[in-house]
């Protein structure tokens, strides 16, 4: 997996000081994405232990509040194989920290047969706490929604949409 950038400091991808991973790979290609550069899966700088060990230092700062990962498309197979094990290993060893994800795959897609549902999905949606889902829909841009883009896009609370079988949407602070 490659990786377009790591942000250090990041307060507009979910609540508190975040640090924040752009990942690369991507095939939604939405109209008027943001990063039309990290679709290409090649994108970037390879990711390797010591990038994970980069970012698991910047999180460990006690005024990070969580890690988002972003892209590019975090859901993508060959992402989710790298990303699955990293994530668990932030989770253990950082568990105070909270995790977001954005993904152009609607909860429907990755909790059923679709082309992104592969081995990784479901270790990977037990370690993100609130996941951004659908595509980015220029039509339904919209710069007053927190956190998202477009009014299509959902804030879900992860743990009790897995509990309960159902969306859950995340309404904290």
């Amino acid at each position: 997996m490659y990786f377009g950038a790591v942000k250090d400091i990041d307060i507009a991808d979910g609540p508190g000081v975040r640090v924040s991973l752009f990942v690369s790979g991507c095939t939604h290609c939405c109209k008027g994405c943001f990063q039309p550069e990290t679709w290409d899966f090649s994108y970037g700088e390879p990711f390797c232990e010591d990038t994970e060990e980069r970012i698991i230092d910047l999180l460990s700062r006690p005024y990070i509040a969580g890690l988002t990962v972003l892209g590019g498309e975090p859901f993508e197979p060959s992402n989710q194989e790298v990303l699955a094990p990293f994530l668990e290993k932030v989770r253990g060893r950082l568990p105070g920290k909270n995790i977001w994800c954005y993904s152009g795959y609607t909860w429907e897609e990755l909790v059923s047969d679709s082309r992104a549902r592969c081995a990784f999905t479901d270790r990977m949606l037990a370690t993100i706490d609130v996941l951004v889902d659908g595509e980015f829909k220029e039509d339904l841009r919209n710069l007053t929604l927190r956190f998202r883009g477009s009014s299509n896009q959902r804030l879900i609370d992860v743990r009790p949409s897995l509990e309960t079988g159902s969306v859950v949407l995340w309404e904290g602070s």
